[in-house]
C-alpha cells in the first residue's frame, strides 16, 4: 500500500516541504520507499500460520530527513490472508471404534477428524472410504460445522456373521491451489477398525415375507404353509410363534406355536375376501420381550361354484324389414368366480327351443355371442315381443351352466335400418309421457283432491258450529228486528205476479175477477179478463190477447233502459252459416270416407306403413260389404 504525508510549509523555500519516509517498526518484514511512501514486503514466503497480524510504524520527516527537520508518524496494520498451502492431517493413523450389531441402518456409528491449519474454505475437508473391507457396509460424510468425518451404517450388522471390519479413510481438501501442487498430495490417510458388539436380538425369519395359496373349499384345519424363525445369538433360544390378533380379527387362521405351520380355522369364501394379510410374531423363549414380525399373504383360490349369467339384461330389437342371417344384437356373460386362467364362456340355444324358426344363437368364440335372424320379415301387429332362451356354460371344474332369456322386440325401422318406433301405441301417439311424468301428474291430482276434501270438511264443520260454541259473548250476537212486513197486499215493494202458481190460475180466476171489479185495479203481470158467465171456460193462455199483451210489454221494456228484464225471453235455436273449412262434424264421415282412395299411403314410405295397412283393411271390408249387399238386392 502507499502512505502520503503533507507539509504546510512553502515547497519553494528550500527543503522545508521535502518529505522523506522511513520505517521505525516493522523490519525486517516490510520496507517503505523514502520518496513515494509505498510499503512493500521485505521477506519472501511469509507464513500466516506462523504470524498473521503485523503493525508497521512509518515516519515522514521534512528537510529531506536532515537534522533539524520536523517528523510525523503513522501506524499501518497488515494482515496476511490465507492460501491453501497446508494439507489436512489426521491426529493419529489408526482409529479403533465399536458398534453394536443392533444399530439401525443410516445411523452414525463413529467419528474421525483430520485437522487443517488453513482457515475458511481452504480448510474444508472431504472424507472417502477406500474400497475394500468396509466399503459396502459403511459410508462417511463431512460435518460442515467442525469438518469431522461421520461414519454411517449402510447395511445391518450381524455379530454372528462377522465380528469386525477394517478399512481406510482418505481426507483431502475440497479447494486446491495449483501454485502449491509441487508440495505433494494434499490428503492424508488413516485406518479404521470397527468392532461389532454382540447384542441379544430377536429371532430372525428365513424370509422377509411369505405368500401362501389356499382353495376356498378347503376344510377347517387344513395346513396351508409354514414360517421359520431362529435365534442367531450364542444362546440359541427356542422360538415360539403366534398370530397378531389385530391382523386376523375373525380368526380365519391358526398357527402351531412350535412348528410354525399355518392352518385354516374357518371356511373361506373368495367372493367375500380374496386375500388375507396376517402378521406372524416370533418370540424368544428365554427372552419374551424380544420379538420379530413377518407379513404373510394368503391368496384364496377360486373354486367354480357359481354358474355364469348374462352380463347385461337389456332388451334387443329387430326391424320388421330385416334380412335372413342378420346379427341384431351382441351379448356377453359374467361369472362371480375368478379362475386363474380367466373366464371362457360358450353360448348355444336351449334344447327346448331347437325348433325356433325366428332366431338362433351364434357363438363368436371370444366370450361373446350374437342373436341371428332366421327369417326376413316380422310383423309387429301379429307379435310384438319374442323370447329367446340361451344356455351359457363356463370352462371351470366342475362345469357350471345357466339359461338366460333374451327379450327381442319388433320395431319399425327406416330403409337404412335406423329405428323409428318399438311400440304399437307410439304409431298413434306421436307425443307420449314417461312413467315418471304420469306418476307426477297422479300425485298432483291426489294432492288437489285431498286439499278439496279438507276444505269442504272445514266448511261443513263451520256450518255445524252453533252460536253457543262461539268464543265471543252471546250478548254481542243478539239482533232485534221490530219492523213487520207488508204482507201479500204490499204490491209496491214486490211484484206478486212472480209468485203466482200457474196451476191454480184456473181455480182462483173467478176470485181475481171479483177483486178486480171491486178494487177497480189492473194487475201489471196479468191481463184483465172480461166478464163471462159461470159456465164459460177460462181464456186460453195461448190466445191472441195474451200474445199481444206480451209483445206490448216487450216493446215498452226495450225502450226503457232502466226496466228490469222480467218478461224478456231470448231464444237461440239456430245454427251458424258454416266456414271456409266446411263442417268438422263426423256425421257425414261415413259417406265421404267410402269414396276415398288410400292406396297413396303405400307410396309415402315406411312411416305411413301402419296407416296404409289399417285403412287398406277398412277399404277391403267396405268393398266386401257392398258386394254382399248388391248380391242380396239382386
Amino acid at each position: 500500500m502507499q502512505v502520503t504525508a503533507t507539509d504546510a510549509d512553502d515547497p519553494t523555500y528550500g527543503n522545508s516541504a521535502r518529505v522523506v519516509y522511513s520505517i521505525l517498526h516493522g523490519q525486517p518484514y516490510f520496507s517503505v520507499d523514502p520518496k513515494t511512501g509505498i510499503i512493500r514486503t521485505a521477506l519472501p514466503n511469509m507464513d500466516r500460520e506462523v504470524k498473521e497480524q503485523y503493525q508497521v510504524l512509518i515516519q515522514a520527516k521534512d528537510m529531506g530527513g536532515q537534522l533539524g527537520g520536523l517528523a510525523g508518524t503513522t501506524t499501518v496494520n497488515i494482515t496476511l490472508s490465507d492460501v491453501n498451502d497446508n494439507p489436512p492431517r489426521f491426529s493419529k493413523s489408526f482409529f479403533h471404534l465399536r458398534v453394536p450389531e443392533s444399530s439401525a441402518v443410516g445411523s452414525a456409528v463413529g467419528r474421525i477428524k483430520a485437522h487443517d491449519l488453513d482457515i475458511g474454505k481452504n480448510a474444508e475437508v472431504e472424507y472417502n472410504i477406500v474400497p475394500g473391507d468396509g466399503g459396502n457396509i459403511f459410508d462417511i460424510i463431512t460435518n460442515e460445522h467442525n469438518q469431522e468425518g461421520i461414519i454411517i451404517l449402510k447395511r445391518p450388522l450381524d455379530y454372528e456373521t462377522k465380528k469386525a471390519y477394517t478399512f481406510k479413510v482418505d481426507a483431502s481438501n475440497t479447494h486446491l491451489d495449483s501454485r502449491f501442487q509441487n508440495f505433494g498430495a494434499f490428503k492424508d490417510t488413516a485406518t479404521v477398525k470397527m468392532n461389532v458388539l454382540d447384542v441379544d436380538e430377536p429371532p430372525l425369519f428365513s424370509k422377509h415375507s411369505y405368500e401362501m395359496d389356499v382353495f376356498e373349499d378347503s376344510p377347517v384345519g387344513d395346513i396351508i404353509g409354514a414360517v421359520t424363525a431362529q435365534d442367531l445369538d450364542a444362546s440359541n433360544s427356542p422360538v415360539r410363534y403366534s398370530i397378531d390378533w389385530k391382523s386376523d380379527l375373525d380368526s380365519y387362521f391358526d398357527i402351531d406355536p412350535v412348528k410354525g405351520t399355518i392352518s385354516t380355522n374357518e371356511l373361506l369364501d373368495r367372493e367375500s375376501i380374496t386375500q388375507h394379510n396376517i402378521t406372524i410374531v416370533a418370540t424368544k423363549l428365554n427372552s419374551p420381550v424380544l420379538t420379530s414380525r413377518v407379513a404373510v399373504i394368503v391368496h384364496v383360490l377360486d373354486v367354480n361354484e357359481f354358474p355364469p349369467e348374462l352380463a347385461v339384461l337389456s332388451e334387443s330389437f329387430v326391424c320388421e324389414n330385416t334380412k335372413v342371417g342378420q346379427v341384431i344384437q351382441t351379448f356377453s356373460a359374467k361369472d362371480q368366480d375368478l379362475p386363474q386362467a380367466g373366464h371362457m364362456f360358450s353360448f348355444k340355444p336351449s334344447e327346448k327351443d331347437v325348433n325356433n324358426k325366428n332366431f338362433t344363437i351364434r357363438d363368436f368364440g371370444n366370450n361373446t355371442a350374437g342373436i341371428v335372424t332366421l327369417r326376413s320379415s316380422f310383423q309387429q301387429r301379429s307379435q310384438e315381443i319374442y323370447f329367446l332362451p340361451v344356455v351359457i356354460q363356463d370352462s371351470g371344474y366342475p362345469v357350471q351352466s345357466s339359461t338366460g332369456i333374451l327379450t327381442i322386440r319388433v320395431c319399425g325401422c327406416e330403409t337404412d335400418g335406423s329405428l323409428l318406433t318399438c311400440s304399437a301405441e307410439a304409431r298413434f301417439l306421436p307425443v307420449g309421457l314417461s312413467t315418471g311424468a304420469l306418476v307426477a301428474i297422479l300425485l298432483c291430482i291426489i294432492i288437489l283432491l285431498v286439499i278439496v276434501v279438507l276444505y269442504m270438511g272445514l266448511r261443513r264443520q263451520k256450518k255445524k258450529e252453533t252460536l253457543m260454541t262461539s268464543k265471543e259473548d252471546i250478548r254481542d250476537n243478539v239482533i232485534h228486528y221490530d219492523d213487520e212486513g207488508g204482507g201479500e197486499e204490499d204490491t209496491h215493494a214486490f211484484d206478486m205476479g212472480t209468485l203466482r202458481n200457474p196451476k191454480v190460475i184456473k181455480d182462483n180466476l173467478v176470485k181475481e175477477n171479483l177483486l178486480i171489479e171491486n178494487r177497480d185495479l189492473f194487475r201489471r203481470d196479468v191481463k184483465p179478463e172480461p166478464k163471462t158467465g159461470k159456465n164459460q171456460p177460462p181464456v186460453s193462455q195461448d190466445s191472441a190477447d195474451i200474445s199481444e199483451f206480451i209483445n206490448q210489454r216487450l216493446k215498452e221494456n226495450d225502450v226503457d233502459n232502466s226496466a228490469p228484464p222480467y218478461d224478456s225471453l231470448a231464444t237461440y235455436a239456430y245454427e251458424g252459416e258454416g266456414s271456409v273449412a266446411e263442417s268438422l262434424s263426423s256425421i257425414e264421415s261415413l259417406v265421404v270416407d267410402a269414396d276415398e282412395d288410400y292406396d297413396c299411403l303405400h307410396e309415402w314410405g315406411p312411416r305411413f306403413k301402419t296407416l296404409a295397412g289399417i285403412f287398406g283393411e277398412q277399404s277391403t271390408t267396405q268393398s266386401d260389404t257392398k258386394t254382399k249387399t248388391t248380391e242380396n238386392e239382386q
